[in-house]
């Protein structure tokens, strides 16, 4: 069996969830660990037995032996520089959504990878999600007929929309939905998205800090089948809300639906300290003892495969670069209050002047 040494750039909770499942698998030789935060860096290190452990992630990419890098690092606008360097030092990449802040970086990017002859692909961990994947199968197997519309809507806790809407100014289309876009995109391929309505709705977190930061945001994309579908996404669930994470989907097809409940409801924990919660609810997952709740676990193992065995990647940069294309559009036409349609340049600032 051929074994990789692997490079996790940011250990944040998702670099960390990384990291730990690069340790504990065979496919991996060494693994080498890159964090800002000192005391992280050290507890990390220490958990994985990390080979290298270093407060700049230019330092892995002058190790020739590691193969290939996860970014994890934020805010988000560090992804595109960071994952261009590691495509020009000849890294195989992991990299978290997004893929980049500007359509022409990830266009730029992807050159890179295919002049490398690199794996590069980009962290859309639902599709590792067994619910998911029966919807997707689904279709394909013809169970459902034809496609005809989709709805998905998924709503966070605002103590983690605070969280991830404070480190950078991205919409709920392009935090939150864009794992919801991915995942609709790639069930109703190889139909292409042509136009995108989107509105957003503003409340407790513009009130509770002072920044124009909408609590959700609805989207309706129609595909050049004909075929329209509508995701929504939000991260303003109040503090008592018993989860971190909560999704529903509908698909309807001439023949059928799948409906599924993504809702984490089937674990309850009652205390008297915190009443009732539901564990094991964030969409990453979670280590539980010996053994891990949630796809990101799984989408990391697949990755760590594809590049020991030089297998194709399940998500691909093309299709990262297709979602951002959608909930850039998706934030152009909340500002605009109109559809807006596709393809758009390769810029926001063009895009928003068309």
């Amino acid at each position: 069996m051929k074994q990789i040494s692997v490079g996790v750039i940011g250990t944040g909770w998702c670099g960390g969830i990384r990291a730990e499942t690069c340790a504990a698998n065979p496919f991996v030789k060494d693994l080498h660990v890159a964090e800002t935060r000192p005391e992280r860096l050290a507890e990390i290190a220490k958990k994985t037995g990390a080979r290298t452990a270093t407060a700049n992630y230019r330092d892995l990419l002058d190790i020739e032996d590691i193969d290939a890098v996860m970014i994890s690092a934020t805010p988000e606008t560090t992804h595109y520089p960071i994952a261009k360097e590691s495509l020009l030092a000849g890294k195989h990449v992991f990299l978290e959504k997004p893929i980049a802040m500007e359509l022409h970086e990830a266009d730029e990017l992807i050159a890179i990878a295919r002049r490398n002859k690199l794996k590069f692909t980009v962290g859309y961990s639902q599709r590792f999600n067994p619910k998911y994947v029966y919807v997707k199968r689904c279709i394909e197997d013809g169970t459902l007929g034809r496609p005809v519309s989709a709805l998905v809507s998924r709503h966070i806790t605002r103590g983690l929309g605070k969280k991830i809407s404070g480190r950078t100014k991205l919409s709920p289309a392009a935090m939150e939905a864009t794992h919801d876009l991915d995942f609709v995109l790639w069930c109703l391929e190889p139909a292409k998205p042509v136009r995108v309505y989107s509105q957003v709705n503003y409340g407790a977190l513009r009130e509770s800090t002072g920044a124009d930061i909408p609590d959700n945001q609805w989207i309706t994309v129609t595909m050049d089948s004909g075929l329209s579908f509508v995701v929504g996404g939000g991260w303003s669930l109040p503090p008592g809300y018993p989860n971190f994470s909560t999704t529903w989907i509908e698909m309807i097809g001439t023949e059928g639906a799948v409906i599924v409940d993504d809702s984490h409801r089937d674990v309850v924990l009652n205390t008297i300290k915190d009443g009732m919660r539901l564990p094991m609810s964030s969409m990453p997952g979670e280590f539980v003892n010996h053994t891990y709740a949630g796809p990101m676990e799984r989408e990391t193992i697949h990755f760590l495969e594809a590049v020991a065995r030089d297998r194709p990647v399940l998500v691909t940069a093309e299709q990262a670069r297709q979602v951002m294309e959608v909930y850039i559009a998706a934030d152009l036409s909340a500002e605009r209050n109109e559809p807006v349609k596709l393809p758009l340049p390769e810029s926001r600032s063009a895009a928003a002047a068309a």
